[in-house]
């Protein structure tokens, strides 16, 4: 069935409920302007919940991001995901998306619903041959509310470098 046909029947379907609504019991004569996409849509999602600001420009004390637990948790994935795996870059490509991913919802599960930070994940992971390597971000944020947390891990064939950001947003 074509989809302008659909459409017309449920606006049939729309102006008709609209009469009866009304009290009268005869179907639509047509003089009537018909009802637009738009209210056929109003009709399905129901009411528009409005949300009202909180105007909080600060965390609560007890709402602080948790820097020792985040710690904590990219430590034990570290942990679990690294331990005796030895460097290989397609392997690693997919191990780096999987450690980012499992850090970042332990860590906004650790938050829980009514937090106001935005979590960000970084995690890199190289191939260790003994040289040196530098890992270097810089984010603009308000010091007093915003707080990083990172941890290394290395072993024989590979380091590995994880940092989560918890940004507090308004």
């Amino acid at each position: 069935m074509p989809i302008q046909t659909k459409f017309k029947r449920a606006v049939r379907r729309v102006s008709n409920i609209r009469h009866f609504g009304s009290g009268s019991n005869r179907p639509s004569s047509g003089t009537e302007s018909s009802a637009g996409f738009s209210d056929i849509e109003e009709g399905l999602k129901g009411p528009q919940v409005v949300y009202e600001n909180t105007y909080q420009l600060a965390p609560k004390d007890s709402q602080k991001f948790p820097t020792k637990k985040a710690e904590d948790i990219m430590k034990n994935v570290f942990l679990t995901h690294l331990l005796d795996s030895k460097y290989n870059s397609d392997t690693c490509k997919n191990l780096t998306t999987q450690i980012t991913e499992t850090v970042k919802t332990q860590v906004k599960a650790e938050l829980g619903n009514n937090n106001r930070f935005k979590v960000v994940v970084l995690v890199m992971i190289g191939a260790n041959y003994g040289q040196g390597a530098r890992v270097a971000s810089r984010c603009l944020w308000y010091p007093q509310y915003d707080r990083f947390a990172q941890y290394e891990y290395h072993n024989e064939s590979l380091f590995a470098v994880g940092i989560v950001y918890g940004v507090y947003y308004e």
